[in-house]
């Protein structure tokens, strides 16, 4: 009896190590190509962008340029950034490890990064749709409510996750829609991500401060505020919002009135008047509720005061509908500076 027992526990054994070598087998691929970093040379990247040939953009934290992966032929954006010192270069490894290690369907996804000497390069997934300015702004016409209000939650959900989700918190610190991307569905995805810390590690005011963020910037951080979640990302999110609703910059000098020019004054005037199908004016099947929520949500992202900021938690249940919205007071925005 002992022994058939023996035999039965043995023939199991055996069979679980099977099932799982085939599960390996059947997985592996797929898990290492979504779940680790590859380690490039600067030889296969300076291949793979034709000698950085086409250069897709020139943001705050360096050049982008389109790839294409040798093998599988698979589309990539290379980011170079600003070059380091070498005896920074093992602080940089580990900071671009806990990027890549982030995982949420609203952030671009880091395939891989090259470290060599002074250099330093990021390699991510290459989204086709181009950017959310340019899905609002340069558009022949203003893109479906529906379509808009599904990219808003998307951001806030990535942020969220930023915030509060992944294994350490990443602070955006240079939110705005140039550096959110559309993929083929529309799906709203977060990029540029980590990479204030990674540039800047002393984490001051003046050093995370960059250029073209001055649009998106909470008036406390022209002063000497700490980093945080609500004097960095809420604000910029909140200005976002309002633009993704008007389909506009949150500043614009060709308007019909000067109380057109700052977006926000603009939304909060609308709001208390009892205005506020002037926001999507000639749109069609608009759902006036969800506005208005989402307008209250805005207003309250961009309170003058940072401890009225609600969190990215609040925020996101807030334009889910699933937490009610308190009446916003005026935010008292005032001109960024250049």
């Amino acid at each position: 009896m002992s022994f058939l027992m023996a035999l039965c526990s043995f023939l199991l054994y055996r069979h679980r190590v099977k099932s799982y070598e085939k599960l390996s087998e059947n997985t592996s691929p797929v898990l290492t190509e979504q779940f680790t970093l590859r380690s490039f040379t600067f030889n296969e990247l300076d291949e793979a962008t034709h000698g950085f040939g086409e250069e897709l953009g020139r943001g705050s934290f360096g050049a982008v340029y389109k790839g294409i992966l040798p093998g599988n032929g698979k589309s990539i954006v290379v980011k170079r950034l600003p070059k380091v010192n070498e005896g920074d270069t093992d602080w940089v490894r580990t900071e671009m490890m806990v990027i890549g290690r982030t995982n949420h369907r609203n952030l671009v996804r880091l395939l891989g990064f090259c470290v060599e000497g002074s250099r330093k390069l990021l390699v991510y997934e290459y989204l086709s749709n181009g950017s959310l300015a340019d899905f609002l702004f340069n558009m022949n016409e203003r893109p479906v409510w529906k379509e808009r209000a599904r990219i808003a939650l998307d951001v806030a959900k990535g942020i969220l996750y930023l915030h509060e989700e992944c294994e350490a918190c990443i602070i955006h610190c240079n939110l705005k829609p140039h550096n959110i991307l559309l993929d083929d569905s529309l799906t709203a995805k977060i990029s540029d991500f980590g990479l204030a810390k990674l540039l800047r590690p002393k984490h001051t005011s003046s050093s995370t401060r960059t250029k073209g963020t001055e649009w998106y910037s909470a008036p406390e951080r022209q002063s000497s505020a700490s980093v945080s979640e609500k004097v960095f990302d809420v604000y910029s999110f909140g200005l976002i919002l309002l633009e993704i609703i008007c389909c506009r910059s949150n500043i614009e000098v060709q308007v019909c009135s000067a109380d057109e020019i700052l977006l926000s004054t603009w939304v909060y005037n609308c709001f208390v008047g009892g205005e506020l199908k002037k926001l999507v004016e000639g749109e069609k099947e608009v759902d006036m509720r969800m506005v208005e929520r989402f307008v209250k949500v805005g207003l309250w992202c961009i309170q003058d005061d940072p401890t009225l900021r609600p969190p990215m938690k609040n925020v996101t249940l807030m334009l889910e509908g699933t937490m009610n919205v308190p009446i916003p007071p005026s935010p008292s925005p005032s001109l960024p500076h250049a």
